[in-house]
């Protein structure tokens, strides 16, 4: 499989299971939670809260390993492996370009001063093949 080939396959899964896991570090033990992806290209960004224990730890350690993709149909399903750096995006033009009236459980609108995304730069992405062939890295 070609790097264009695993790209377009890693790019295909983000479309098509924006659910994922995302884990940071909370008290030098991992932390993990689901969070819903959007994306570009090859990088990931999520909505959160200013004022979360997520916010905290990616202050203490930007760096975060997400999982994304699982279909659910068991063994050998296909899935990303994820590893990143995490910034703040506070850019107005970002929060309404990701808005969704689903985001109103938590805030009051892409202008909510609570309102954050957070952008994932890719360090290392694995594309974890269906049954059970070996993983296929992306060059970052």
């Amino acid at each position: 499989m070609s790097q264009e080939e695993i790209k377009s396959t890693v790019e295909k899964i983000f479309k098509e299971s924006p659910v994922g896991t995302m884990a940071t570090v909370k008290g030098n033990k991992p932390h993990s939670r689901y969070m819903m992806f959007f994306h570009r290209d090859l990088k990931l960004y999520t909505a959160t809260n200013k004022n979360t224990d997520k916010t905290d730890e990616i202050e203490d350690n930007p760096y975060t390993h997400i999982l994304i993709g699982y279909e659910g149909e068991g063994f050998g399903d296909e899935y990303v492996e994820y590893q990143g750096k995490v910034s703040f995006n506070n850019s107005d033009e970002l929060k309404k370009e990701l808005w969704n009236d689903d985001m109103k459980l938590y805030f009051e609108g892409p202008e909510d001063p609570e309102f954050t995304v957070l952008e994932i730069e890719p360090t290392d992405i694995r594309l974890m093949n269906k049954k059970g062939k070996p993983s296929k890295e992306l060059a970052i």
